[in-house]
């Protein structure tokens, strides 16, 4: 049986926390910043937890993490 490896692009953009839950930041926060709103912008820089659905996923994708 083959080595299980971390898919290196999951484990760049989803960190875990203490209690196992999985973040990510927002897209959208990089350029065009003049059209955005001061709210838009301030809500762009918080780290967002992932949803239920796609948790499965992401444990799959990074199983020593």
């Amino acid at each position: 049986m083959p080595k299980m490896k971390t898919r290196r692009a999951a484990a760049k953009r989803f960190k875990k926390t203490g209690t196992g839950k999985f973040m990510y930041r927002k897209a959208g926060s990089s350029h065009i910043l003049t059209s955005k709103t001061r709210k838009r912008k301030r809500v762009l820089r918080k780290e967002t937890e992932i949803s239920e659905t796609r948790v499965k996923s992401i444990k799959r994708m990074m199983p020593f993490i």
